[in-house]
């Protein structure tokens, strides 16, 4: 390894434990690929088959879909809460982000049961049968209600930042406000935009909850079923490594777009928010848009799921708690979180403190768990199992360590911000005073840095909360969780009963991402 920006030459178990864990990571594109290539001509027959190239099509119309009907539900609500003056902004901004602890099949459980057949629509009318809601819509429906908060909580920031200068300027020459908005503000934020998207695009590459359970033939859930029903399970390696490409060719997209909508503050002074726009008549056409999108997005889901644990409660004359279950995803998240923590701290100290090309090339590769679908992830793991390491296929070892892959950038992004945030010089001081440099990290390091690992790790057991394909190909057997338990009970439409693993994941997550956020409102209030 080169010596860092400051002539050190980082030490060698740093540096063999930044790489071990690194290529642990790759582990499951690495043996993909492999799989794939050892397969040959067949794997190129398959890669351009008709159902192969259907598969694609379909997939990238569903995520043309979400990313706009985000972008229209968002992008418009996040202007309205940060630059007018809408009455009660700081509420409906609270309650636009709350659907994004909603797990995308959550909102796929609460549209069939609402809308499918013997839903509480259908029942409310008393008809005989309803469109079905089954299908591209349904699907498409689903994610933009569980993943719209990502475009919202990223636009809303980038507007509240926005230097007012331009606008105020354009104004001044005569520009309508209509077109101030299109010519200057959106491009100004197109960048947020731009990166909200490109999660969403991620998100719905890799799910596979929503698909399923809506019956949309997407990449992912032809995956699963060619795994399930196929001695040979090349065709979903296949079709596993055509989605890492369409992953792949999201990330460019989105780094060009980015790339040409950057806009700086042309004041270097201090932060000047720009003055609330007067709605005037068209506030209650204003307030009836937040109304309508709260409504759909997350008053609708808690009333559903709170009617059918009504039902529940009446039927069985009780609730069964699925305790079992919940400590199941309690534990595997929770040991998720740790090992990812621990994981980032070597790679993130030598990004950090030894930085050079290597080691920002160490830190990148590391990202790529969080390009691969949970599915693609599982897939390669089960393969890798089954053929080189047999005593861990179908173990809780197994099913962590996918978590971790999948997860770890997040558990790197805190543990990075709070590295980067304690002054080296500290820790020369302690190892002037002899402690070396174990000890330095634990006694010195990780203290000062313990709110950012803690919030790292909080974001990994989150995201590992609801993960649902990884677990359902990973999970030992008998092994229960809350995302398997409400997958397999909204599979037999027992919707009363997939109410109470859907609410108490709701209610387990909730805090976390509470305690997250806040964490997050001070460190930047103690920043700013």
């Amino acid at each position: 390894m080169s010596r860092g920006a400051g002539g050190r030459r980082p030490p060698l178990p740093l540096v063999l434990a930044a790489g071990v864990i690194v290529l642990l990571v790759l582990l499951p594109l690495a043996y993909l690929v492999i799989r794939v290539a050892s397969g040959g001509g067949r794997s190129l027959e398959l890669l351009w088959d008709p159902e192969t190239l259907r598969l694609v099509f379909r997939t990238v119309l569903l995520v043309v879909g979400v990313v706009t009907a985000t972008i229209l539900v968002a992008v418009p609500f996040a202007w309205l809460v940060v630059r007018t003056d809408l009455p009660g902004r700081r509420t409906w901004a609270t309650a636009a982000a709350l659907p994004l602890v909603i797990p995308s099949y959550v909102a796929a459980l609460c549209l069939l049961s609402l809308f499918g057949e013997k839903g509480l629509l259908q029942q409310a009318l008393g008809v005989e049968r309803l469109p079905d809601p089954t299908g591209y819509w349904g699907a498409l429906a689903a994610l933009t209600l569980s993943t719209y908060p990502y475009v919202f909580l990223l636009t809303q920031a980038a507007l509240r930042d926005l230097d007012p200068g331009p606008e105020e300027a354009a104004r001044s020459l005569g520009a309508s406000r209509l077109r101030v908005i299109l010519r200057v503000t959106l491009p100004s934020v197109r960048p947020a935009i731009s990166l909200g998207s490109l999660l969403v695009a991620l998100y719905t590459l890799s799910d596979f909850g929503v698909v399923s359970l809506m019956r949309y033939d997407a990449l992912t859930r032809a995956i699963y079923l060619q795994y399930r029903s196929l001695f040979d399970r090349t065709p979903a390696a296949v079709l596993a490594l055509v989605l890492v490409g369409l992953t792949a060719l999201a990330l460019a997209l989105e780094a060009r777009v980015r790339s040409r909508g950057r806009h700086y503050r042309s004041n270097p002074g201090a932060a000047r928010r720009a003055k609330p726009v007067p709605l005037g008549r068209w506030r209650v056409p204003a307030l009836a848009w937040c109304g309508l999108v709260v409504t759909a997005f997350l008053a609708l889901p808690a009333f559903v799921l709170g009617y059918w644990l009504q039902r529940a409660i009446i039927n069985d004359r009780g609730v069964v708690i699925p305790w079992s279950e919940a400590l199941s995803s309690l534990g595997a998240s929770s040991l998720a979180a740790v090992v990812a923590v621990l994981a980032a701290v070597p790679v993130a100290i030598l990004a950090l403190r030894y930085p050079s090309r290597r080691s920002r090339l160490l830190e990148r590769l590391s990202f790529a768990g969080n390009a691969l679908p949970g599915i693609v992830i599982a897939l390669s793991l089960v393969f890798f199992a089954a053929r080189y390491a047999s005593p861990l296929y179908q173990t809780l070892a197994l099913l962590v360590f996918a978590y971790v892959v999948r997860f770890f950038p997040l558990a790197l992004s805190g543990v990075e911000s709070a590295i980067g945030r304690v002054s080296p010089r500290i820790e020369e001081a302690a190892r002037g005073l002899g402690r070396g440099p174990l000890a330095t990290l634990a006694t010195v390091t990780a203290p000062l840095a313990r709110s950012g690992m803690l919030a790292g790790g909080a974001l990994v057991f989150l995201a590992a909360m609801k993960e649902l394909p990884a677990t359902l190909l990973l999970r030992p057997i008998g092994f229960e969780t809350l995302p398997t338990e409400i997958w397999k009970l909204t599979q037999i439409g027992a919707y009363s009963r997939a109410s109470v693993p859907a609410l108490m994941l709701i209610v387990v997550s909730a805090p976390v991402l509470y305690l997250v956020s806040a964490d997050r409102r001070r460190e930047s209030g103690s920043v700013n």
